[in-house]
């Protein structure tokens, strides 16, 4: 949502970054810039105003660190007020109420409220482990009350029964006493809503209030509508009180100046956030994680959290027990790609490493994308069991049959075995028991340690034969020029394309063909990077 934009902002701030010294005409000529781009964004014109004078003010007499270029001072104080902007610090839903909690879901009709509303039961028995009951009160649109049905026996959440003919206060009354009987923690009401604010719904609402006595009223907005969502959400609050706001297709094409708007000219926080159509796409509003993105400064913390979701620990201390042993099949590569799409896919992941969403074009144009994986893992499926185990079997034949089976070319099962054939090199060499695997080793686990990941790689303390990733990241400086050699063949050996070919300090991963430079990205598959997580808490047992 907020791609245009970041393009937008990279550039005018890279600008200051690159310069020595900056005048007041320098800053103003960006911040020009900077509310031209914001408007654009379709954010609000009384925000945007505020914004740049609280940065023009702070950075015209800002007391620059020494160490520090001013125009990082300046992306510095864009950063923090863009953060004041959408909210400090993020809120979650309060449920800190006697039990059964209400939470009253308001909006327009189309915003999304009903799915909404199984999303976040979802969210709160999966990881709260609440007991919660849905009740729709939409009686005006058809099959509401059914849809709502089918979706509590999608996510396994109880529905109150469907009783024809009954009001929604009567309904909101009936839900609220069922939860009592039941022993239910919360009860979400889903209200009727129209196609514009009209007076029978306002009153409609205010006596569902009335009766229910809601701890949290959220209001459900559809991001894509731009201002029309921020005057939404002040009518609503004038006449009903609304003490959150959630904003739904946040993964779409729109300008995303009502997220940014929201906050500041409502005073209502942002809680939730809707990234996609599926039950668990639905994500807590932080305003420093997206500042972070829309800067361009990667979302590193939201990255983990969503491995930690996604990874399997029992599959992960498998793969370490591989990697140890220096094995990688196709199976195994297999598992790498899957995981890969479970965290968003190449888009997802690559969207939240610092620096790296400037790279999507390039990346786009040298086709590597999501549906590249999707071929590789049809060409893996058409292979047999003995195949998948031991790729050096296959000869053109084979070749030939599984190109069919999986509607590719030879020539993109070559590349796939060439890939593989370089993640396993690498394998080996992190398993290697020589001086030049204990030398890549150490760098390797002291990585993860600086990643805050405790452990994977074979070696180290603390897991079996010295547990997952140990060891510290050697320190070049008191090395020797012929222990340096040494630990640069064998990164090269690995397929990390030299010590210095590394862009930005980031670890290198398994390699991706066609990107400039010969970059390799972690996390990728076979880059001891992200898809094997696990070992130390992050991955969840099944």
């Amino acid at each position: 949502m907020f791609e245009s934009l970041q393009e937008r902002l990279g550039s005018i701030l890279n600008g200051l970054t690159g310069r020595g010294a900056l005048s007041e005409a320098d800053v103003s000529a960006a911040l020009r810039e900077v509310r031209r781009a914001l408007l654009e964004a379709d954010v609000a014109l009384e925000v945007v105003r505020s914004f740049t004078d609280k940065v023009r003010e702070k950075a015209v007499g800002a007391a620059v660190v020494k160490s520090i270029k001013p125009g990082q001072m300046v992306v510095k104080i864009v950063h923090d007020e863009l953060v004041e902007m959408l909210g400090a610090e993020g809120v979650a839903i309060d449920l800190n109420a006697p039990a059964p909690v209400v939470i009253m879901m308001v909006g327009l009709q189309g915003s999304g409220k009903t799915t909404t509303s199984a999303k976040i039961a979802r969210r709160l028995t999966d990881r709260q482990n609440k007991k919660v009951l849905m009740a729709s009160l939409d009686t005006r649109r058809p099959a509401a009350q059914e849809q709502l049905r089918q979706l509590g026996e999608q996510v396994k959440v109880a529905t109150l029964p469907i009783v024809a003919g009954q009001t929604p206060v009567d309904i909101a009354r009936r839900a609220v006493q069922a939860a009592k009987l039941g022993g239910h923690d919360v009860v979400i009401l889903d209200t009727a809503g129209r196609t514009h604010i009209d007076e029978p719904l306002m009153v409609e609402m205010a006596d569902i209030k009335k009766m229910s006595s809601p701890h949290e009223i959220l209001l459900v907005a559809d991001s894509l509508t731009g201002q029309d969502a921020v005057n939404l959400a002040k009518s609503f609050d004038e006449r009903v009180g609304i003490t959150g706001l959630v904003l739904t297709r946040m993964d779409g094409d729109g300008r995303g100046g009502a997220a940014l708007s929201m906050r500041a000219v409502t005073g209502k926080p942002i809680k939730l956030i809707g990234t996609g159509e599926k039950m668990d796409a639905l994500e807590e509003f932080h305003p420093k994680r997206i500042a972070d993105r829309i800067l361009g400064m990667g979302d590193i913390v939201s990255l983990v959290e969503k491995a930690a979701e996604n990874i399997d620990a029992e599959q992960a201390a498998a793969m370490a027990r591989k990697m140890q042993s220096g094995k990688f099949d196709l199976n195994d590569l297999a598992g790498q790609l899957q995981q890969m799409s479970k965290m968003g896919g190449m888009g997802g992941i690559m969207g939240m490493m610092p620096g790296m969403g400037k790279m999507k074009d390039q990346m786009a144009a040298a086709g590597l994308d999501d549906k590249m994986f999707g071929r590789q893992l049809a060409i893996i499926s058409s292979m047999t069991k003995a195949e998948r185990a031991n790729p050096d079997i296959l000869k053109h034949s084979r070749k030939k049959r599984i190109a069919a089976g999986s509607g590719t070319d030879a020539a993109e099962i070559n590349k796939l075995l060439k890939m593989h054939r370089g993640m396993a090199d690498m394998m080996k060499a992190m398993g290697g028991k020589g001086k030049g695997g204990g030398l890549m080793r150490g760098m390797m686990g002291g990585l993860a340690s600086k990643m805050g990941l405790g452990g994977m790689m074979p070696g180290g303390p603390g897991g079996p034969g010295g547990g997952m990733m140990g060891g510290g990241m050697p320190d070049l400086s008191k090395m020797d020029p012929k222990q340096l050699e040494a630990l640069q063949k064998q990164a090269q050996a690995a397929g990390l394309g030299g010590m210095k070919g590394l862009p930005g300090g980031l670890p290198g991963g398994g390699g991706l063909p066609g990107l400039p430079g010969g970059m390799k990205l972690p996390g990728l598959p076979g880059g001891g990077g992200l898809p094997m997580l696990g070992k130390n808490g992050l991955g969840k047992k099944k």
